[in-house]
């Protein structure tokens, strides 16, 4: 890719076992992509798909601690997909991982539907219409649903996944009723786990799994707090973003 030294950063997650570039304005990749990588229960040789991976985060942070596992990702932003191309090579996935360029109004023609074991995704958290829309193209785009509603990138996750697979969502605590009425009745044995900040504050985040053609009930997981009150992450936590450990949501 022909990119100024001055486009993007160099990072490091999960303790140094991923380097990752992304862009220097725009959206950043923060804690979210982590822990819904480390929330998937994959054996070996399972397929994986994540809808909207940006520069591939949380697919690297899955396939550091999944070794035998396979990752199929679709972004919509072609620079996105670029940089993730670049994490694949840099992280040497490149015969695990693989981001493709699309639209899943119009997904390309490789994602079959109803392949894969699992499927995990990391949404746009606001709703246009209820915000102030960023500067950042980019930014906006992996923040802000634009063309695709939450309904629909919930039916194009159903879609893909197959009988007994998982999806996985993570999104703002505040969505979550919106959440579970597209999974009512297509999928079962759904766990919400939440993410508290701090002992005493709400959920501001919320992992959610449910199983394709799976009529068990709900279950309210009592999830992690993820800060002590001087701002240090707990152990389990750090577990988690600091050395691959997984996250047991049941």
């Amino acid at each position: 890719m022909q990119q100024n030294d001055l486009d993007y950063t160099e990072d490091h997650l999960l303790g140094g076992r991923i380097l990752l570039r992304q862009p220097v304005q725009g959206y950043r990749v923060a804690i979210d992509p982590i822990f819904l990588a480390a929330s998937l229960d994959v054996h070996e040789g399972d397929a994986i798909l994540d809808i909207g991976a940006g520069v591939a985060a949380a697919s690297l942070c899955l396939a550091a601690r999944v070794p035998h596992c396979r990752i199929v990702g679709l972004e919509l932003q072609r620079s996105s997909v670029r940089l993730a191309a670049e994490n694949i090579i840099l992280n040497n996935m490149r015969d695990r991982v693989e981001i493709l360029n699309g639209d899943l109004l119009q997904p390309p023609p490789r994602l079959a539907a109803g392949t894969y074991a699992h499927v995990m995704t990391n949404p746009p958290y606001l709703e246009s219409t209820r915000v102030n829309q960023s500067q950042h193209t980019h930014k906006q785009l992996s923040n802000v649903e634009s063309s695709v509603s939450l309904e629909q990138w919930a039916k194009f996750c159903l879609l893909m996944v197959r009988p007994k697979g998982t999806v996985t969502f993570i999104h703002r605590a505040d969505r979550l009723a919106e959440i579970l009425s597209y999974f009512n009745g297509k999928l079962g044995d759904i766990v919400v786990y939440p993410l508290w900040p701090s002992e005493g504050k709400p959920a501001k985040r919320v992992l959610v799994r449910g199983r394709k053609n799976s009529h068990g009930a709900l279950t309210l997981a009592p999830g992690m707090i993820l800060h002590h009150n001087d701002g240090k992450y707990t152990p389990m936590a750090d577990a988690i973003l600091r050395n691959a450990a997984p996250l047991c949501m049941v």
